[in-house]
């Protein structure tokens, strides 16, 4: 990361964060449900399931959201993730999330790391309230809810749609908990995780990719 980049996102005030596999320790097995739905391994299970017909759909979205209200409820906090964002709020900035994952389970998970004062219900975007990332809507709602330009925004993931939401949002895109970036040419910054990210936006000394 060059020295203007890492001063430009220590200036951030609008940081956007995936949650499963970014402020969560990764326990999704998404082979494993999709086998469950009878989902096609090379298929995206949401718009696998946007594509069948409604009672189907209705059906496997119900199984779905019972199966991920048992890992939220479960959920650990990632690496440096809640001292991340306790550092971000105590700055003043403005925080979102944008996952793939039902809101009311987001709301949940966040409760259970200890994270849920730290954002308000309006900006904790779903798969509900907003169109699946990689699709940029989520990013540029938020943009817009905050009165700032979408590049003004931060957007902190774990995968590649993550990354192609921030691109195509004209966010910039921080990728963590991954030890190799298989996206580079998407990725704005990369750190190793939360507390590496969090060393290196507040101490000079501290390096990212």
């Amino acid at each position: 990361m060059t020295d203007s980049t890492g001063q430009a996102l220590a200036r951030s005030r609008h940081w956007v964060f995936d949650m499963d596999g970014t402020l969560t320790v990764a326990v999704h097995d998404f082979e494993a449900i999709k086998r469950a739905l009878q989902i096609p391994l090379a298929a995206d299970i949401l718009h696998h399931l946007a594509s069948l017909p409604a009672a189907e759909a209705a059906a496997k979205h119900a199984w779905l959201l019972e199966h991920e209200r048992e890992l939220a409820l479960a959920a650990q906090p990632a690496a440096g993730a809640v001292q991340l964002v306790r550092e971000l709020q105590a700055r003043g900035c403005r925080l979102g999330i944008l996952t793939r994952n039902a809101r009311e389970l987001a709301l949940l998970t966040l409760q259970a790391i200890g994270l849920a004062d730290c954002f308000s219900a309006e900006l904790v975007l779903g798969r509900d309230e907003a169109p699946p990332k990689p699709d940029p809507g989520g990013l540029l709602h938020l943009a817009a809810h905050w009165g700032v330009a979408p590049r003004d925004l931060v957007m902190v993931g774990d995968y590649r749609f993550d990354l192609d939401c921030a691109r195509a949002a004209g966010a910039r895109g921080v990728l963590v908990n991954l030890a190799e970036n298989p996206w580079p040419e998407l990725t704005d910054v990369h750190a190793h995780d939360c507390q590496a990210l969090l060393e290196a936006l507040f101490d000079p000394a501290a390096a990212l990719q």
